[in-house]
């Protein structure tokens, strides 16, 4: 064990996979609070479309999913606001339109495309190369960044948008940064556990820290912990036992650990509830 985790694609997969779990639940918490949880679901149905264009056009994947899925995060949530179009409409429109843009871009790419595109749909962490890991690690020092300049003001938003409009706060710009930042989340993640599985990471550690905490701030803290434990005990759970793809390995160790909170869970509450009818 101690043999492989000293090989260089082994340290950047564990490096990937602890970026991912603390980006993906850090920016779940927000879209959950809002609730958008199919909201990763959409953007990686788009960021299809941008790796799509990338083979397509003979430049980075990664890069080429960064803008597609950035444009359609905007446009999702300027629908979203503007239009008449409800928030689970807009996202089912995000879906359809990432699939058709992407099976159409790929159908006329150069041939070996489809098998590349696998990589990025459920995630193929142990083909991670530098020059990836600089570019997730740039999106996540990004999405870290975004989150600890603006949590406030995030925080707000999510809890009430009328209050936040009172309060004076720059409502179209708070969602559009949510918006923006759920898109580099999907793409920094979706080397991990691949397009079609990124939004279980951005949303089961956050339902899972809610089984024991109340707080915004806390339920933050932990999902990230549980986002980590699932990302890094995934990926080497299916590398030195279960052979399983990486990806659904980390979602399934996250259901796991949901599954067992909410157990767990009941009984803490159970004894809260117990202690406060004998301190009564």
């Amino acid at each position: 064990m101690i043999e492989i985790l000293q090989l260089p694609f082994m340290q950047r997969a564990v490096i990937a996979a602890l970026l991912v779990g603390l980006c993906a639940p850090l920016v779940g918490t927000f879209i959950v609070q809002r609730r958008l949880a199919l909201l990763g679901d959409g953007i990686g149905h788009v960021a299809l479309t941008g790796v799509a264009l990338g083979f397509l056009t003979g430049t980075a994947p990664v890069l080429t999913a960064v803008l597609v899925s950035v444009i359609g995060a905007v446009a999702i949530e300027l629908v979203r606001a503007r239009g008449r179009t409800s928030g689970d409409v807009a996202l089912a429109l995000l879906f359809y339109g990432g699939i058709a843009g992407g099976v159409m871009l790929i159908s006329i790419a150069p041939g070996g495309s489809n098998a590349k595109l696998t990589s990025y749909l459920f995630g193929a962490i142990a083909s991670v190369t530098a020059e990836d890991l600089w570019v997730i690690g740039a999106l996540a020092v990004a999405v870290i960044a975004m989150v600890v300049v603006f949590g406030r003001e995030l925080f707000v938003l999510c809890q009430d948008e009328e209050v936040a409009k009172a309060s004076g706060l720059p409502v179209r710009f708070l969602s559009l940064l949510i918006a923006v930042t759920a898109a580099l989340t999907v793409v920094i993640a979706m080397r991990v556990v691949g397009l079609l599985l990124v939004s279980a990471l951005m949303v089961i550690p956050v339902a899972t820290s809610q089984q024991f905490t109340r707080g915004f701030r806390a339920t933050m803290l932990l999902s990230m912990v549980f986002g980590v434990i699932a990302a890094v005990g995934g990926l080497l759970s299916s590398t030195f036992s279960v052979k399983v793809p990486p990806g659904a390995a980390i979602v399934l160790l996250a259901l796991a650990g949901f599954v067992l909170a909410l157990v767990v869970g009941r009984f803490v509450r159970r004894g809260r509830g117990r202690t406060r009818e004998s301190h009564s």
